[in-house]
């Protein structure tokens, strides 16, 4: 017996959905249970099991009876319905075609392919088709193609990347691909090897994705091949197998890994860092599954700093994808604060603090760790510039839906050049819990910008690579750095799986010259051009399977319960192009003929494209389907028809459109949600049904209560059964629809746009995401002619020369006032004079209006911003009075103001054609308005230069449009530019009249509306100086403006984020109400100072750091060099460089680090050199007998010596002295100068590296490129902004003592007064080590050394760095002892009193000399 509860009454609230019932308990019955008496039959466990038959589409059920005839009527279906424009359910016959050929058998694709091979429409189908249906048939039939030449190398590329990445992962299908990689025939081609490869270790990773322990033997296969290329280094297979081992993210593959990665052993070492780096990125896909054991090798990896620092920001980007908890964090930011390379503390900094910003659930705990992180390492880090390597990491994440996307870019740099050393950006997509790699584009620059701006050639003298290398040989242990080979890299990734790379490096760009420039390529163009001449059409039809995303749950019901999206798309395009020219080519005819004659080429295009997306929830089975199915329609259809026609004797161009059917609409998107049920005996009874329902019923009651909303009614209707007894008459879906329509007219074209959209919700007010899935949408664009303006044609033509003048169709006369010879339009304008200027004052006046309402609106946007310390500012009533005047907040109790007049640099260094007008008038203005008043009208004097005519032909031969004439006056520098209607009676005009005063002024005056006289404005750009600080100064003066003008100004300021506002310095201005100015002041090359002008105020902003440096010198002089590109080049290069200089003793490295540089007479020391195997300069420094600086400079195949007697600056070349009277000298072969430069002489070799070496009497500077920094050494330093490691020695040892630096650089000789060059040892580690062998002889010491710096000496260490080194044994014999009596016997003698002085030795370090000493 139970006891069983009885409701007789519930209320369950259907609508909306929301999880709230309400029971009724009336009393309790006891019911005895009667035992069922039945024989049961054992059916087995009732664990789920998943059908292993392939399943349907959830899209459509599809009855299968005879594959081959099916597959070839839907077939037949999509050609005839592709061939004109694409059917709007072309998509879905295409998806129906992917599930034909997924139940067809491997003969059954045989037997189709042999019959439709040989015809192309059919050939192309079928070769996009079968890659998509993602079967191990597919796969097999592929190859067996490939194998047997029946494809194409291109055909068998495309087939092969759908297939391998799509295709269900099996055994069957990994040994098939392992198969198809180990052909001969596949690795010859590498295309074709790196597609199987990579879809090999895709293959292995889908297959192991649903398995707890994936065997090892399946990616063996690539272990192996990457052991043989180990061992044969190959670095081109190595980068290929290590990919391939990444899309597997295999555990076991972590061996392989580590033996190639620089941490064990040295033949790893040796391999090329890129092979590095691609093995630390080969990690990221097993962080996924072993985590933690990615995390222990990552950070040694990050904390060797022994490694490049590009492979430590690396790891430090596997191992946040690791997701490390608080410790390992907390870890890294302590790492960080004692961290002395900058590039890998400001990467390490950047990405903790992007990953604090992020809200996604998944990185919640990052989030935390890295929080603390950020306060451990405090704001210094932060100030870092754009130089330095960055991270940046945004997300966005609902909590609700569960749904969200991330994108990531990682910016990594070795050195502070411009241009980073790898880019890498990704995009992430979060579901339900889950998260994908959606999208990775990486970029490897490495040798590029090196490439862009050196010679392509340079020169290589054996004799100067030979000298260079003896001089730099003397030099303890000195490393050379490698030289990068590889231009530049590029990867793809899709899902976390690498698709394509590509090395563009000089056997690439070779293979493509011999592409395009061999014979093929000829005959190609030939018969082109025949094609055309005769006549051609073109069909080209594309269908796409984009996404299909699959995933089947088991219920309680027994049912599988499927969450699938699908997209699809076709695109079509019918071409149909005709070529002819005036007179009939000959035979035989050449390509040159074509230039010299008149050619029209007739195009007819028709582009379609139809794009479908399916969402679908439900039941899905080979017998019935259920199924919740979210569609989406997108249609497109946008036929043209284009004339062209040139003819390049007479400089004319020519294109005309004419009208063409346009479809009603061109473009149209549908989406709507039904419910579908259908079953496979009966397709015909299908029922589709519509989510959004054609009447809704509203309740009636006595007291009918009063709703904000319809959902508050919706909701009512569930409430009780009884309410549906009384039953008000319907509400009509009217009152959720959303229509309408914006449009828009085109008179000028005759055609009339049109958007129209429509929303049907089922609650439109209930903010809830599924009655927004829910809902129905679609919008469409149209466009049709206007009525009564229909165009017969639309064209464009453009004539260059001599006869431009008679094809300008409107004649431009602006001396004059009224148009000649129509005296009704004398009279009309008579009568409208007076309107005119109503309404110009009109126009003022709403301008003004315009601008205190502007003005209101920026002071409250400033008030709020800073409500506490806000400042009062007026409106204007100009017309831009107020654009500028905001108040803000400053941290200066008073405005600083500049109080130098801003000095012009044209009034020095004026055109000599314009000297006497600047004379005669005192403002730019004034010179400018009297050019202007002589000749407003150019089109008097000379020849339009060129001409653009924009016209539509009207059914009633009326002409539209606009023509645009461009005059020119050399003699004058003045250019003119005049728009013009050509309607008869429009005298509508824009024009634009532009003078260059100097090579520092530019004045143009712009004005527009009627005649050019109802708006203008004067813009005047101008250089000069403001105190001694070069400037840069926009000035902008008006008439009269349109209120339109002001009140879109308003719009654009209302989404100026407030922000940007502070920190602003305003002071009151009483310049004119009508004119604005901004100007830019050059503090110093890398901060300038802005200040903006307005009619009631001026504004400063200060000290604005740059990215990159001014070259404000050559600014003011311009460059060193003549030609256009060679002067772009040269700024671009002195932009980007490094500076190292020095006054009296204190140098100033290229990382701005100053020490003290003391150094013996008569010695060299190495300043700045190409520290890689090219070695393309060296610039050397010492000081003669009299204390004076020479500077020897090694580049190309010279020598360039600066130096100084008492007045002058000597420069020798080779050892021959040129005159100063003789500069510039030009190298005959390279790009090198050596030019006069203010009380110096500069030597110019950018296309070599060296940007610019400057010397004078009392100081010098050099300048390397910014493709040198990182590869330069010496006591200037390496230029790659790691300013906490600067002091590094030539063997690459890391000191902190100034001295010890500096010593390490210098060259000495036989002896310090030696002035051969010739460099043999570093004697002065044989005179201290000679001094403590004497003091232990003399006063019997058992041990005895020395600190120098950083270094320790004992009596025997001589740091010679070769044999040939020790310059005295060459004197006195073999024998090293013998070489140190010579030192010792003249050691006080040859060094400088004021250092190395045996006095300076005794007080240094207080040592007992000998007494003859």
């Amino acid at each position: 017996m139970a006891k069983v509860l009885i409701f007789l009454k519930a209320r369950i609230k259907l609508f909306p959905i929301l999880p709230r019932q309400s029971l009724v308990f009336f009393g309790t019955q006891t019911v005895p249970i009667v035992p069922i008496v039945a024989q049961y039959v054992h059916r087995g466990s009732i664990k789920y099991e998943f059908s292993t038959e392939l399943l349907q589409t959830p899209i459509q059920l599809i009855k299968i009876t005879n594959v081959q005839t099916q597959i070839v009527n839907v077939l037949n279906h999509l050609l005839a319905h592709t061939v004109e424009r694409v059917h709007e359910d072309a998509p879905l016959k295409f998806l129906e075609l992917i599930q034909l050929l997924r139940v067809a058998h491997f003969e059954d694709l045989e037997s189709i392919w042999s019959q439709y091979r040989t015809l192309p429409a059919y050939r192309q189908w079928l070769l996009d088709t079968i890659p998509a249906i993602g079967t191990t048939a597919a796969l097999k039939f592929i190859e067996v193609k490939y194998l047997a030449d029946d494809l194409t190398v291109s055909e068998a590329a495309q087939a092969l990347v759908a297939s391998v990445h799509m295709v269900t992962a099996s055994i069957e299908a990994i040994k098939l691909v392992e198969t198809l990689a180990g052909n001969n025939k596949i690795v010859e081609n590498p295309v074709l090897r790196k597609i199987v490869l990579l879809g090999f270790g895709t293959m292995v990773s889908k297959y192991c994705v649903e398995l707890d322990v994936c065997p090892a033997e399946l990616i063996k296969p690539i272990q192996d091949l990457l052991a043989v290329a180990v061992a044969k280094d190959e670095t081109e297979d190595i980068i290929l197998l290590l990919k391939a081992i990444g899309n597997a993210g295999h555990p076991s593959s972590l061996k392989s890994i580590i033996k190639i990665l620089p941490i064990h052993g040295t033949q790893a070492a040796s391999l090329p860092m890129r092979v590095h780096a691609d093995a630390i990125l080969a990690l990221r896909n097993i962080a996924k599954k072993e985590p933690r054991m990615i995390q222990e090798l990552a950070l040694q990896l990050y904390m060797d700093k022994a490694l490049h620092p590009e492979l430590r920001m690396l790891s430090c980007i596997v191992l946040f994808e690791t997701r490390p908890p608080m410790g390992l964090v907390t870890t890294l930011a302590n790492i960080v604060k004692t961290e002395k390379n900058m590039q890998v503390a400001s990467f390490t900094y950047s990405h903790m603090k992007s990953m604090t910003r992020s809200t996604a659930a998944i990185h919640a705990s990052v989030a935390s760790a890295c929080k603390v992180a950020v306060k451990i390492l405090g704001p210094r880090l932060d100030r870092l510039n754009l130089h330095y390597s960055k991270a940046i990491h945004m997300d966005f994440y609902n909590n609700p839906l569960m749904l969200g996307a991330a994108a990531s870019a990682f910016c990594i740099n070795d050195a502070a050049t411009i241009l980073p050393r790898s880019i890498v950006a990704k995009t992430s997509a979060y579901l339900a819990g889950a998260a994908a790699d959606v999208l990775e584009v990486g970029v490897r620059t490495e040798g590029l910008l090196e490439v862009f701006m050196k010679n392509p050639a340079p020169i290589n003298d054996v004799d100067r690579i030979t000298k260079m290398k003896r001089v730099i040989k003397a030099l303890s242990h000195w490393k050379a750095l490698p030289n990068s080979t590889p231009l530049a890299s590029v990867y793809v990734k899709f899902f976390g799986q690498e698709v394509a790379f590509a090395n563009i490096d000089k056997v690439l760009i070779d293979q493509a010259i011999a592409l395009t420039s061999g014979p093929s390529v000829g005959v190609i163009v030939w018969n082109a051009i025949k094609a055309l001449l005769s006549g051609a059409s073109f069909h080209f039809a594309k269908p796409l399977l984009a996404t299909e995303v699959r995933r089947i749950m088991p219920t309680a019901a027994g049912l599988p319960l499927e969450l699938s999206l699908f997209t699809t798309a076709v695109a079509a395009a019918a071409v149909r192009v005709n070529a002819m020219v005036a007179t009939p080519p000959p035979e035989n005819f050449h390509f040159i003929y074509l230039l010299k004659t008149d050619i029209t080429l007739e195009t007819e295009i028709r582009p379609s494209v139809a794009v479908n997306t399916f969402a679908v929830m439900g039941v899905n089975t080979a017998i019935l389907q259920a199924t919740l199915l979210w569609r989406a329609k997108l249609n497109s259809f946008v036929p043209a028809k284009i004339v062209a026609r040139v003819d390049i004797n007479e400089g004319n161009f020519k294109i005309a459109v004419p009208p063409v059917f346009m479809p009603e609409p061109i473009a149209a998107v549908h989406v709507e949600t039904v419910a579908v049920a259908r079953n496979i005996e009966d397709l015909a009874a299908a029922r589709i049904t519509s989510i959004i329902p054609a009447k809704v019923l509203q309740p009636t009651s006595r007291e009918i209560p009063k709703y904000d909303n319809f959902s508050s009614a919706a909701s009512s209707l569930s409430k009780s059964s009884e309410a549906f007894e009384d039953v008000a008459p319907t509400i009509s879906i009217e009152e959720f629809q959303f229509v309408k329509r914006y449009c828009a007219t085109a008179l000028a074209i005759g055609l009339k746009g049109c958007i129209k959209v429509i929303t049907e919700n089922a609650v439109s007010s209930r903010d809830v995401a599924l009655y927004k899935l829910a809902a129905k949408r679609s919008i469409s664009l149209s466009f049709q002619p206007i009525e009564g303006e229909e165009i017969e044609s639309w064209e464009m033509e453009v004539q260059i020369g001599p006869k431009t003048a008679q094809k300008l169709i409107k004649q431009i006369n602006l001396s004059e006032e009224i148009v000649e010879g129509r005296p009704a339009l004398m009279k009309l304008k008579k009568l409208l004079v007076p309107r005119q200027r109503k309404v110009s004052s009109s126009s003022s006046s709403s301008s003004s209006n315009s601008s205190s309402s502007f003005s209101s609106r920026v002071s409250t946007k400033a008030r709020k911003f800073s409500s506490s310390r806000a400042v009062r500012s007026s409106s204007s009533a100009s017309s831009l009075a107020s654009l500028f005047g905001v108040s803000s907040t400053s941290r200066h109790s008073k405005p600083v103001i500049y109080r130098h007049k801003f000095q012009k640099n044209h009034k020095i260094q004026a055109l000599p054609s314009q000297v006497a007008s600047v004379s005669k008038s005192r403002s730019s203005a004034s010179s400018f308005e009297a050019i202007y008043k002589q000749n407003k009208f150019l089109g008097n004097e000379v020849a339009p230069t060129f001409a653009i005519i924009f016209r539509a032909i009207r059914a009633d031969k009326e002409m539209m449009g606009y023509e645009l004439a461009v005059y020119l006056d050399k003699l004058t520098s003045r250019l003119q530019i005049i728009l013009a209607a050509l309607a008869a009676d429009d005298t509508f005009k824009i024009c634009a009249d532009g003078v260059l005063f100097s090579e520092h002024k530019v004045t143009a005056k712009i004005a527009w509306g009627a005649e050019c006289k109802q708006y203008n404005i004067i813009i005047t750009a101008e250089t000069g100086l403001l105190g001694q600080s070069p400037a840069a100064r926009l000035k902008v003066t008006w008439n009269a403006l349109p209120s339109e003008l002001i009140r879109h100004a308003a719009k654009i300021y209302d989404y100026i984020p407030a922000a940007m506002l502070a920190g602003l310095i305003k002071g009151k201005d009483s310049s004119s109400t009508s004119q604005l100015s901004i100007t830019v002041v050059a503090t110093s090359d890398r901060t300038i100072d802005l200040i903006w002008k307005t009619p009631t105020r001026t504004v400063y902003k200060l000290a604005l750091h740059l990215p990159i440096a001014l070259p404000l010198n050559e600014i003011k002089g311009l460059t060193p060099f003549d030609g256009l590109a060679d002067k772009v080049h040269y700024l671009f290069a002195q932009a980007g460089s490094a500076k190292c200089s020095v006054i009296t003793d204190t140098l100033t490295t290229f990382n701005n680090r100053r020490y003290k540089n003391e150094m013996p007479s008569s010695c060299y020391q190495i300043l700045a050199q190409d520290c890689t195997d090219e070695l393309k300069f060296m610039v050397l420094l010492k000081k003669d007998h009299n204390e004076r600086n020479h500077v020897n400079v090694k580049i190309a195949d010279i020598d360039i010596d600066l130096y100084s007697n008492i007045t002058d600056v000597i420069v020798k070349v080779n050892g021959m002295e040129i005159p100063i009277s003789n500069l510039p000298h030009h190298h005959l072969n390279a790009k090198i100068q050596i030019r006069p430069k203010g009380k110096g002489i500069s030597v110019y070799a950018p296309s070599h590296g060296l940007q610019e070496v400057y010397y004078n009497k009392n100081s010098w500077t050099v300048r390397v490129v910014d493709w040198m920094k990182g590869k330069t050494c010496g006591l200037c330093g390496k230029a790659d902004g790691e300013v906490r490691q600067e002091y590094r020695t030539p063997n690459g040892r890391l000191t902190k003592n100034a001295v010890s630096y500096a010593h390490s650089w210098v060259l000495p000789a036989l002896s310090c007064s030696d002035t051969t060059g010739e460099i043999k040892t570093l004697w002065w580690y044989y005179f201290y080590s000679s001094i403590l062998l004497q003091l232990q002889y003399k006063y019997k010491l058992k041990q005895l050394s020395l600190t120098y710096g950083e270094d320790l000496i004992t009596p025997l260490s001589f740091r010679v760095p070769h044999e040939a080194g020790i310059c005295a044994a060459g004197e006195a014999g073999k024998h090293p002892w013998s070489g140190i009596q010579v030192l010792l016997r003249g050691a006080c003698a040859a060094l400088p009193a004021r250092l190395f002085s045996c006095e300076d030795y005794r007080r240094h370090y207080w040592l007992p000399l000998p007494a003859y000493w």
